[in-house]
């Protein structure tokens, strides 16, 4: 049984196979995101807290998904072209996976049963939900997909003091 992020494997959106174990001892904020979504604006809030604290034992790790509403369409270079275009991203991407079913990505299996959302529901409900990681590798909390990056930083800043 995985009791930490580290114990997992995920291939980024350039299709190299990384290991969460490189962002050992780090804060994470580890997000579903897509292209073409209502919260696809927060990826400049995302980029922000990126930008601000990744000095300080922080980064973003985004997941594309395209299980809701068909919102993350494109591939892997698409996907790129427009985070970076759009948003000048620079924080890891990963490809488009799956976060709910028979065929999710086994870092979300793990994350929804670590940190279930409101009434304890395991399903990810949309794009953009949220789970900040503690820089022990451990789910701390869930954040529902309408929670601004801005709304976060406060938790955030208490675990990068911590």
């Amino acid at each position: 049984m995985n009791d930490t992020v580290y114990a997992f494997d995920a291939r980024d959106i350039h299709g190299a196979e990384r290991r969460l174990e490189e962002w050992r001892g780090q804060v994470l904020l580890i997000v579903n995101v897509a292209s073409k979504c209502g919260f696809t604006p927060q990826y400049k809030g995302l980029e922000a807290l990126q930008a601000r604290y990744a000095d300080c034992g922080f980064s973003v790790l985004g997941f594309p998904c395209d299980q809701f509403g068909h919102q993350e369409p494109g591939d892997a270079q698409e996907i790129l072209d427009f985070c970076s275009t759009t948003y000048d991203v620079s924080f890891p991407l990963f490809e488009k996976i799956e976060v709910n079913g028979a065929n999710a990505h086994p870092l979300y299996a793990w994350l929804r049963a670590e940190a279930p959302g409101v009434l304890g529901s395991a399903a990810i409900k949309w794009n953009f939900t949220k789970f900040l990681i503690d820089r022990e590798g451990r789910p701390l909390r869930r954040y529902a997909p309408a929670t601004t990056p801005e709304r976060i930083e406060a938790d955030l800043r208490v675990q990068l003091e911590a």
